[in-house]
């Protein structure tokens, strides 16, 4: 009896489905479906299409709440990426998702083929990849893991899109003791696309062949879906397995031979090969296009001997492809693959049966409906339990720092924590100019990449303050949404749409759910709020090990469009003698702060709160102001408050400045490091300084001159000063000394 046969003849059981990920209702659910017990490859389909990271199953009654639409938005969640309308017949393709299981595992190829996949997410749908962003989270600096996971994953990062020549250009990175046994790895990418040549999935043409394009199938990421939908433990290094290996040139290769064929008219559907790798893909293109497939599996090309039908299906090597194309043009499209030293083979054809049937060696190895696979996929209501309200923190609960020696010396320690210092270390490794087209690199708000052969550029952020989200859900969510809007805003960039990366514990605890639901909420209220849809993301659960979850850490990736890359500001003080004005309201908010956190060792406290009319507000008169070439610099207020703020803008350019000592009846250390929200500091010249505060006194927006630059490299209020170089020294030193100790 042959190895398929035997494997064929395998029937399913309820423990090799719980094996699987599955429950024992979900089991029976599957019995129903079928009419008969499933066998060996039927349930391992089964079991990576229903799995958590596949299916969201926790998730998807909570994510219809979200807005998705807008006139500019081309194509909103539900596709490889989303699309936006950029203006001049151009789109802008993007989309963020996690790498998190496969990175804490193997921390190199974790994260380069995390870069990996959302690359083809981006090309897939024909766009040309013009830049990437990430964020990353990892545990305490001196957790005796978080060295080699940094190094790693960075390494990764920069391996991968460096090789594949897409510059990196931008991201985030926070450090904290939950990510201890689970870090995030979350990575976007952005491209361009003639708006009017996008390539979508749903393979609805019956009898039109099945290409499979890409490198060949092996052993690595069998089940990696199922390990990602499931929490860790002490054994975890065990699914090193289970990891997938990344090959930034095969990549490269498939997408110019990708891009080549689509300036043709020979494709009508493709699909990346991502997570459940040919299961996922062969049945997401038949099932939108409510069409069945065939496939012949002796035609996938594999690179190991004697591959089943199962290992093929739920392999997730990379750099793979599949798609439709017209039979009229099959030869056409082989040459051009041919040509680029890419494998393609025609592996099967669409049909109207509305089943997937996998044969090998003419015999029949899976038959199963495909409607269900997606429609009759499981759908949980799981109860949740809302986030209780964290302590009110006053100033009088908070040691009282009054001199400015000691402001100077918190302000040092604060520079010095990991969070807040500089990400120099992490960023100089990534290849940020490749591409001849990136305005500003990481360091300041927003990352800006100019649409080549234009004056147009897109600002891109990703941002997430995890803190205020662990202590309220709702107001955290709010945030990470409004920040990358102001970030983008300080650039000089119109905000158009986000992308998220959704990262949580096991939802199964109702204290999870409730994060998660709270959290969506928030986004929704600012998305709606700001006109801010959200068109694309991912969901990764169970970010926990031996029950300890992560923070729960709604990863927001935001774009907008600047009209003229050469009027886009940066953070950084330039002249001696501007003003140097804050706009937005101070109120010294001190819970949940960085502030609290680092000098005061408490967690403890509610966020800021976030009124999204107020940043609207302020969001959109910065903007003018910049519009109007009014504005030198500008930089938002975000973590650390206004005095980190300060010092950031000050050491870009080792510009000084001094700071008037007058906290409008709000306690200095409160004044400097409170962490209220819709702020932002721009620095002009005298000139126009009357005319900006008349314009925001009729505008309504808050708005006080509270400094200048000056021709002395120090910080100084009230007659104390503390060195910029001194300052510096602190900032840029934090990361290489902790790789290096």
């Amino acid at each position: 009896m042959t190895t398929l046969k035997k494997q064929a003849q395998i029937e399913a059981t309820e423990a090799m489905a719980i094996g699987f990920g599955l429950s024992s209702e979900e089991y029976k659910k599957i019995l129903q479906i079928m009419g008969r017990t499933p066998n060996h490859t039927e349930l391992g389909i089964f079991s990576v299409m229903w799995s958590e990271h596949c299916s969201y199953k926790s998730t998807r009654l909570h994510l219809k709440k979200l807005p998705t639409t807008a006139p500019w938005v081309i194509c909103g969640p539900g596709e490889n990426a989303g699309v936006i309308d950029i203006g001049d017949g151009h789109a802008a393709i993007f989309k963020m998702e996690s790498h998190n299981h496969p990175s804490y595992i193997e921390p190199y190829q974790g994260a380069a083929t995390g870069v990996g996949g959302i690359l083809r997410d981006v090309f897939t749908m024909g766009a040309r990849p013009i830049a990437n962003m990430n964020a990353l989270r990892f545990g305490e600096p001196t957790h005796p893991k978080t060295k080699h996971l940094v190094s790693g994953v960075v390494s990764g990062i920069g391996g991968y899109g460096n090789c594949i020549g897409v510059p990196t250009i931008g991201g985030e990175c926070n450090f904290h003791k939950s990510y201890n046994g689970n870090i995030l790895v979350n990575a976007m990418t952005v491209g361009i696309a003639d708006k009017d040549k996008i390539f979508y999935s749903a393979a609805s043409s019956i009898g039109s062949p099945v290409v499979y394009v890409g490198a060949k199938t092996g052993r690595d990421g069998i089940h990696g879906a199922t390990m990602a939908s499931a929490e860790f433990d002490d054994n975890s290094e065990e699914k090193r397995p289970t990891v997938q290996v990344g090959d930034p040139f095969t990549e490269k290769l498939l997408m110019e031979a990708c891009l080549e064929l689509m300036e043709t008219d020979a494709i009508l559907s493709i699909q990346d090969m991502g997570a459940a790798g040919l299961t996922s893909s062969s049945l997401e293109m038949a099932a939108k296009g409510n069409a069945g497939i065939e496939l012949e599996m002796d035609k996938v090309p594999t690179r190991e001997e004697g591959m089943t039908p199962y290992e093929m299906m739920l392999s997730e090597s990379q750099e793979r492809m599949l798609m439709v194309i017209k039979p009229s043009m099959e030869d056409m499209a082989r040459k051009i693959f041919e040509k680029w030293e890419v494998d393609f083979a025609v592996i099967g054809r669409i049909t109207d049966t509305g089943r997937i049937v996998l044969k090998m060696h003419g015999e029949i190895a899976a038959d199963m409906p495909i409607a269900p696979l997606s429609d009759e996929a499981p759908l949980y209501d799981r109860p949740s339990e809302p986030t209780p309200k964290a302590k009110e923190i006053s100033w009088d609960d908070v040691k009282q720092i009054s001199e400015i020696k000691d402001i100077n010396a918190a302000l040092k320690k604060m520079l010095g924590t990991p969070d807040l210092a500089s990400k120099r270390w992490i960023y100089e490794q990534y290849d940020s100019q490749v591409g001849n087209d990136t305005i500003a690199k990481s360091g300041g708000d927003a990352s800006i990449v100019r649409v080549h052969t234009t004056k147009k550029g897109l600002a891109i952020s990703t941002d997430c303050t995890p803190r205020y989200c662990y202590a309220d859900p709702v107001e955290g969510g709010k945030q990470a949404v409004a920040e990358t809007w102001r970030n983008i805003t300080a650039v000089g960039a119109k905000p158009l749409a986000i992308t998220n990366c959704l990262n949580f514990g096991n939802p199964q605890k109702p204290r999870i759910m409730g994060q998660i639901v709270g959290a969506l909420e928030g986004m929704a209220q600012a998305c709606r709020a700001l006109d801010y849809p959200i068109i694309s993301g991912n969901v990764s659960l169970y970010n926990e090990t031996n029950g300890v979850a992560v923070q729960p850490t709604p990863a927001i990736g935001g774009v907008g469009v600047i009209a003229d890359v050469s009027k886009a500001v940066g953070n950084a003080f330039k002249d001696i003698g501007d003003n140097i004005i804050v706009i937005g309201k101070n109120n010294g908010h001190l819970g949940a702060s960085i502030y609290l956190r680092e000098i005061e060792g408490s967690e403890e406290g509610t966020p800021p709160p976030v009124d999204l009319a107020e940043e609207k507000k302020n969001g959109d008169f910065v903007r003018s102001l910049i519009e109007s070439g009014k504005v030198k610099a500008c930089h938002d207020i975000s973590d650390g408050g206004l005095y980190v703020a300060i010092a950031e803008m000050a050491m870009r350019n080792k510009v000084g400045c001094f700071l008037d000592p007058k906290t409008y009846g709000v306690p200095l250390f409160a004044y400097l490091f409170g962490e209220d929200q819709g702020r932002y500091l721009i620095a002009v010249n005298d000139a126009d300084r009357e005319d900006i505060l008349d314009a925001a006194d009729e505008a309504g927006v808050k708005i006080r001159t509270i400094g200048g630059t000056i021709a002395e490299a120090e910080l100084r209020i009230g007659g104390n000063s503390v060195s910029i170089a001194e300052l510096e020294e602190i900032y840029e030193s934090v990361l290489p000394n902790m790789m290096a100790g």
